[in-house]
């Protein structure tokens, strides 16, 4: 089982940054990637960033250059750090952890860009 729990999330004014954690725990097993999705009210929940236990990163497309994902590694502790924050980054982000074809979740944590 993996229990992930994220934080940081807050409300920060367009052009600011903000650094989102998530923590997970592990009862036996190794984690092979963890990252980040987020969804925006009326969406779909879509993906964001990933990093790899190899330390392998992805990002999507409108985040590129932006946002970085870090650790992913024995800690199973992922790092989320965003800047040049625009209102269309405004959502909930879910941190996620794959280990073979099983995701786990965490509960979500809130980014509010005003403009």
């Amino acid at each position: 089982q993996v229990h992930l729990v994220e934080s940081g999330g807050g409300l920060v004014q367009a052009g600011g940054s903000l650094r989102l954690s998530c923590v997970a725990s592990v009862s036996n097993g190794d984690i092979d990637s963890m990252g980040w999705y987020r969804q925006a009210p009326g969406k779909q929940r879509e993906f964001v960033a990933r990093v790899t236990s190899a330390g392998s990163t992805n990002y999507a497309d409108p985040v590129k250059g932006r946002f970085t994902i870090s650790g992913g590694n024995t800690r199973n502790t992922v790092y989320l750090q965003m800047v040049s924050l625009k209102p269309e980054d405004t959502a909930v982000y879910y941190c996620y952890a794959r280990r073979g074809l099983q995701t786990y979740w965490g509960q979500g944590t809130q980014v509010t860009v005003s403009s």
